[in-house]
């Protein structure tokens, strides 16, 4: 998937002024946000098992190759074949020698983020095989010429029914359908023939688990389901950063994953495989593989941003954020979008390619609070900020102003001096109505929103008056 995260402030300048996106994005608060805030009442305690959840995730980070070690030897025992990828062209490599393997012509896959950090689909179909999306959004994405998803949990998130509706009819040459439920059962006539036709299932992992060599599919669909089970072989593709050291621990992190994505108590499905269908079995896979991807993950785990590993994927950070609900996911220029996707786009792609995400932020912790597993979002975005900073990545006027600034906040006479005349010179330029419209160096913030005028006087100086009174 090509990088575009250096376009973030143009491209959200155009998301601003479109009125049907904008429109679709109001569907988050409803749809998640409100879900959200209404299943926490049913934990007894969730912040205690928000804590719990991270201490999990911590675990498996803080001795990842221990446990790498035991799920691959775990996966094996139970007739498993495990695979390392470095980068995304391994990973692609990887599915392309397995189909070659075993005489496979065509692919259905469940959504997977890693699979789009790799363009996996593009590589299918350049090596000409065919490549059949199952999840309903993702779907919906690729019969529009593979569009980019917009969401973690709702990749289609972006798109009215009515775009939906018109995308179908184009598409399969039906007569255009309106209702929800209609649609959904066109999708799921056209999936099916694909799902008992097909050779191979590709899926991501929610979790790899390192005692029993499994992996976790979390789907509300049930394609997942038909997609790993129907085909002869499944291939399922996940970061190292996915493994969680027990069942139990799984347990756990499935009261906050649903609850957090889609205010859910629990997804409709959850299916853990455990290698390919045994003897006198007939429900599984003959063939299966792990693809246990890096891409970047451990130079995440050797810096001052690791905590963003612990992520579970559950877009609750992106559903929160302000800046999301008004520029939606593609402004954010790659795979993982939100605040999230600021922090682990700089990481994988390099910051020099996405040095505005970090910036793409007010800094309000609404992500923060809501993380399930307790990731310090605003304070990692600051470290990444500091760190465009430090390598000379941020313009040079910006650096001169801070460089500045700085200068005179060391030196409190003249930092009074200063503000002194700061507020003086900003409440003489104030309209009539008591708000500065336009302020020359500060154009960023005026050409979208008035501020208040100070009262000419500073703090200190406010404060002095009150005192002698």
């Amino acid at each position: 998937m090509q990088v575009s995260s250096m376009k973030f402030k143009a491209t959200a300048h155009v998301k601003l002024h479109d009125a049907r996106l904008q429109e679709n994005l109001a569907k988050l608060k409803p749809k998640f946000v409100n879900a959200r805030r209404n299943s926490l009442s049913e934990v007894d305690d969730f912040e205690a098992t928000r804590a719990a959840g991270k201490a999990i995730r911590d675990r498996a980070l803080d001795n990842l190759d221990v446990w790498l070690e035991i799920f691959e030897r775990n996966a094996a025992a139970r007739g498993a074949t495990v695979l390392f990828a470095e980068n995304p062209a391994d990973v692609n490599a990887l599915v392309l020698e397995i189909a070659a393997r075993h005489a496979v012509r065509k692919i259905v896959k469940v959504k997977s983020m890693v699979s789009e950090e790799s363009a996996l689909d593009h590589a299918i179909e350049a090596a000409g095989l065919q490549v059949v999306e199952t999840d309903l959004g993702e779907y919906i994405l690729q019969i529009n010429d593979y569009e980019a998803p917009s969401h973690i949990v709702g990749p289609v998130l972006h798109k009215s029914k009515d775009e939906v509706a018109d995308l179908f009819a184009k598409a399969h040459g039906t007569p255009r359908k309106t209702g929800v439920e209609e649609l959904c059962r066109e999708a799921r006539q056209v999936l099916r023939q694909h799902y008992l036709t097909a050779d191979m299932g590709v899926s991501g992992g929610n979790f790899f688990v390192a005692e029993t060599g499994s992996v976790v599919l979390v789907t509300n669909e049930g394609n997942a389901t038909l997609s790993t089970t129907l085909p002869k072989v499944h291939v399922a593709i996940s970061g190292i950063e996915k493994i969680v050291p027990t069942l139990e621990d799984v347990a756990t992190l499935m009261r906050l994953l649903p609850r957090s994505a889609t205010g859910q108590s629990i997804s409709n499905y959850v299916d853990i495989y455990t290698g390919p269908k045994g003897e006198g079995e007939h429900h599984g896979a003959e063939h299966m593989y792990f693809i246990v991807v890096d891409s970047g993950r451990t130079g995440i785990l050797g810096s001052e941003v690791r905590e963003a590993l612990r992520c579970i994927r559950c877009g609750a950070c992106m559903n929160h954020c302000p800046v999301y609900q008004n520029v939606g996911g593609h402004s954010y220029g790659w795979v993982y979008p939100g605040p999230i996707g600021s922090i682990l786009t700089p990481m994988y792609v390099g910051l020099e390619q996405a040095q505005e995400l970090p910036a793409a932020s007010t800094l309000c912790n609404q992500c923060g609070v809501v993380c399930p597993v307790m990731i310090p979002l605003p304070d990692l975005q600051r470290k990444l900020r500091e760190q465009a900073f430090s390598r000379g990545l941020r313009p040079w006027y910006e650096r001169a102003a801070l460089k500045a600034w700085s200068f005179v906040a060391l030196r409190p006479g003249l930092y009074a001096l200063a503000t002194r005349i700061g507020v003086r010179v900003m409440k003489l330029v104030a309209g009539r109505d008591g708000r500065i419209h336009r302020l020359p160096i500060g154009a960023g913030w005026t050409d979208g929103r008035d501020l208040a005028a100070p009262a000419g006087r500073t703090f200190r100086e406010l404060y002095r008056a009150r005192g002698a009174r």
